[in-house]
């Protein structure tokens, strides 16, 4: 297999590689973690609320981390997801993953407490490296936050976010098929996908 057809995730989420892999690997992709020393690198993210630019900050510093390594050559793939919550100005979008370890789902459904503006939407930003060239996709979800926690499945948010093209239910009462089918990251892949693609014979 070329090397550019191996990708390097650079994630510490398992739930995403496993929904890179449903959507790339049938084109002949295989994706892996990235791991520096054993363990998911540490980024420095810069100091923007601009999902695209700390995604590209990400791609180039792991290209720098893989740099005359025997990975030098494989292709690097980056996404940054976050929720955006239209009443909180977009909060807590960009610092999704720290409010969710910080709070969590309980937090945002209390601050949400009596609001009846719930609207909100899940974005994710993908970027791929490969061959000196940036494959770029945005996918978006849009849907509302629900009053209570409901379903078990998925990770993050999804027991809160209830998608607009669903039928009522969260992400997180949702199977794995069910919640790629129209999720922002589902939709990010795709786009990814239709690029590596390339136009059909």
């Amino acid at each position: 297999m070329p090397k550019k057809f191996k990708i390097l995730f650079a994630t510490s989420n398992q739930n995403k590689i496993k929904e890179a892999r449903a959507v790339l690997e049938p084109l002949g992709y295989s994706i892996q973690q990235l791991l520096i020393q054993g363990s998911p690198p540490d980024f420095i993210e810069p100091q923007t609320e601009d999902i695209e630019r700390i995604s590209k900050s990400k791609v180039d510093q792991s290209l720098e981390m893989i740099s005359g390594t025997e990975f030098s050559d494989f292709s690097i793939l980056v996404e940054d997801s976050g929720l955006f919550i239209n009443d909180l100005g977009g909060f807590p979008g960009v610092y999704s993953s720290y409010v969710q370890k910080t709070i969590g789902n309980h937090g945002i459904t209390k601050i949400l407490e009596g609001n009846n503006n719930r609207q909100a939407e899940y974005r994710a930003y993908s970027i791929l490296y490969q061959d000196g060239k940036y494959f770029n996709s945005l996918g978006i979800c849009s849907g509302k936050i629900s009053t209570e926690i409901r379903g078990s499945h998925g990770f993050g948010f999804d027991p809160i976010f209830i998608p607009d093209s669903g039928d009522g239910r969260t992400f997180g009462e949702m199977s794995q098929l069910e919640k790629d089918s129209k999720s922002h990251r589902g939709k990010s892949l795709r786009i990814l996908y239709d690029e590596l693609r390339g136009p059909s014979e």
